[in-house]
This record gives structure tokens, C-alpha cells and sequence, in this order.
């Protein structure tokens, strides 16, 4: 299977897709691929020149028997006429555009996972090519033809309205979606003209482990941490499959403490005790039927734990508390005498 990796792995975990009866993963790009004729080919791929190459090449020496093909965006018909030639021993069962160019982190946030995207208060060309794609990719997903508002003081926010539109009037067949009473907008704001936000510490779970562990499609990688454990030194932090994160992520540093407290208490007393007689078959069923559960909440508590103790250790070794008390005042107080102060010690 050819995947646009970093898209998928948000969204499935590599077990969900192997129920999928899916077996092999595989990148286009690999040179060490073996032929397997008796495998079929799912190929899911951002619709990129580079990868429309690397499918050409595949379809002229196939390696598997039928291929399904899914671009992450809109693929124009010259790209589709060179696929259609280069597929002379017609393996190719099915190709379609399914809209997905773009990182879904939560059910409510999605990224483009790109950094460097201006030059001074301009944009890098490709960076606004992929920003519109992405963004074009969203609205086309959520089959949503909105309003666009940006912001008048940015150019690179006018810059991306305008790219972003254009993409509209010339696909304005697939934004044929039914008009809803009050028409979506999409509002494109420039951070670089917010001087709060990077000024303040973050105190929220998801917020704290971004800023101070960083967390990249949806990982951790904590190899640095004093004394970390070889199974915990990278660690999935995804609402979709973890209940405890999913309920606590937007909550403050303060109640992450009192529930990580109480999921310890509830995990002691769900663990089998260490006496505990396995007698009957009813006990052996029991214990069997219950293990997994068991095993996969004792998981999420070692992990949480780890987490949660880092942030502290890093809390306290940088001195956040008192640097946030610092901050709070600059945001929200007119008189900056003390924090320079403060600040000066």
C-alpha cells in the first residue's frame, strides 16, 4: 500500500487498518520494493508532480495485480490523461479524489505541519501553493462553499483569501453544494500580529505537552526524559483512542493533577490482586476476558503519568509559574514597572 503517511497515521492506527485486512504498508518512492502479483494496491497519494511521476513509473512495471488510486486533492485531467497512457497492461480498477491533503489532529483542529512559510512579511511561494491546497482540501471535505473575510492589514492574509478563491471559481463545480441559510465563512487571520498569544505560557493539557514536549502528528517523543522506560520513550497522544486524554486535553494543569490522581486510585482497584486464585474455569475465563482491558488501562496510566511528571519537572525547573504570574501581568496590567523588576532579578 502507497500511503500519504503522515495524513493516515493520525487517523488510524496501524492495527484498525490490519482489521481492514489491509497487510503491507509501503511508500511509493521505495526502490526496494519486491513484486507480489497476488496482492492488490491501495495507493493514497497527495497529488503532487512528484508523486503523479512516481505512479507513472509504477503503472509501466506494476508490481501488484489491481490498482485503486485515491489523490488527497484535485488532480488535473492532463495528470489523468498521462496515468491513463502509462497504464498499458490496465491495472488500474479505480481512481478517485478523496479530500484529505491535510493533517486532522482532533475532530476540531487540522494542520498543515509547515514551518518557514514567509519571507519577512511575505509568502514563499510553494508554501502559499500548499496552504491554499490544504485549505481548498477542508472546504471540499466538509462540502462547505464559504464567505471569505481576511484580515486588511496582512497582505499574506489578502495573498491567501485571493489564491484560495481562485481555486473556488475554477473548481466551481465541485463547490456546488447546496445553500445553507447563513453561508459558511472562512476567516483568515495573520498571527504575526498577535503579540499576546506567544507571549503567555500555555495551561492547558494538549497546549502544555505541544509547547513544552512537542507533539508532532499526534506523538511524543520523550527519549530525553530522566530515567525514561524503552517502552515509553515515544507515546501516541490521540483522542480518538485514548478516553482519558479525549476528556482531559482542554482542562487546566491544575485538574490534570487531581484526575490523574483519580485515575491511579481507579486502576488500583480495578488491577488483579496479586493472591488471586485462578481455581475454576469461570476464574480463568474471568481473568482471561478482563485482561485486555486490564492491560490497555494500565497503558494509558503508565503513559499519563510519565506525561503529566514530565510537565511537572519542566514546570519547575524553568520556573513557569513564576514567569506565567510575569506574563499575566504584562497581558492585562498598564503598569509594566514591577514585572521589569521582577524580570531584571
Amino acid at each position: 500500500m502507497c500511503v500519504q503517511t503522515s495524513i493516515v497515521s493520525v487517523v488510524y492506527t496501524q492495527s484498525e487498518i490490519l482489521q481492514k485486512e489491509v497487510y503491507l504498508f509501503e511508500r511509493i518512492d521505495s526502490q526496494s520494493r519486491d513484486s507480489m502479483k497476488h496482492l492488490k494496491a491501495i495507493c493514497f497519494l497527495r497529488p503532487t508532480k512528484e508523486n503523479v511521476e512516481h505512479l507513472i513509473q509504477e503503472l509501466r512495471r506494476p508490481k501488484y495485480s489491481v490498482y485503486f488510486i485515491y489523490f488527497s486533492n484535485v488532480i488535473s485531467k492532463s495528470e489523468i490523461k498521462a496515468l491513463a497512457e502509462a497504464d498499458e497492461q490496465e491495472v488500474v480498477a479505480e481512481v478517485q479524489e478523496f479530500y484529505g491533503d491535510f493533517i486532522a489532529v482532533n475532530p476540531h483542529l487540522f494542520s498543515l505541519n509547515l514551518q518557514g512559510v514567509a519571507r519577512g512579511r511575505s509568502w514563499e511561494p510553494s508554501m502559499l501553493s500548499r496552504c491554499t491546497q490544504g485549505l481548498t482540501s477542508v472546504l471540499l471535505a466538509l462540502k462547505k462553499c464559504p464567505m471569505i473575510r481576511y484580515q486588511l492589514s496582512s497582505d499574506m492574509s489578502k495573498r491567501l483569501a485571493e489564491s484560495v478563491k481562485q481555486i473556488i471559481t475554477k473548481e466551481y463545480e465541485l463547490f456546488d453544494f447546496r445553500k445553507t441559510e447563513v453561508p459558511p465563512l472562512l476567516l483568515i487571520l495573520d498571527r504575526s500580529d498577535d503579540a499576546i498569544t506567544p507571549l503567555l505560557n500555555q495551561w492547558t493539557y494538549q497546549a502544555m505537552v505541544h509547547e513544552l514536549l512537542g507533539l508532532n502528528n499526534n506523538r511524543i517523543d520523550l527519549s530525553r526524559v530522566p530515567g525514561i522506560s524503552k517502552d515509553l520513550r515515544e507515546v501516541v497522544l490521540s483522542a480518538e483512542n485514548d478516553e482519558f486524554y479525549a476528556n482531559n486535553l482542554y482542562l487546566n494543569f491544575g485538574e490534570i493533577g487531581t484526575n490523574i490522581k483519580n485515575l491511579m486510585e481507579d486502576f488500583q482497584k480495578k488491577r488483579p490482586k496479586g493472591q488471586q486464585k485462578l481455581e475454576s474455569i469461570t476464574d480463568m475465563k474471568a481473568f482471561v476476558d478482563n485482561y485486555p482491558q486490564f492491560k490497555k488501562m494500565s497503558g494509558t496510566v503508565s503513559k499519563h503519568v510519565t506525561v503529566v511528571g514530565e510537565l511537572s519537572r519542566l514546570v519547575s525547573e524553568r520556573q513557569l509559574m513564576e514567569v506565567s504570574e510575569v506574563e499575566q501581568e504584562l497581558a492585562c496590567q498598564n503598569d509594566h514597572s514591577n514585572a521589569q523588576q521582577v524580570i531584571h532579578c
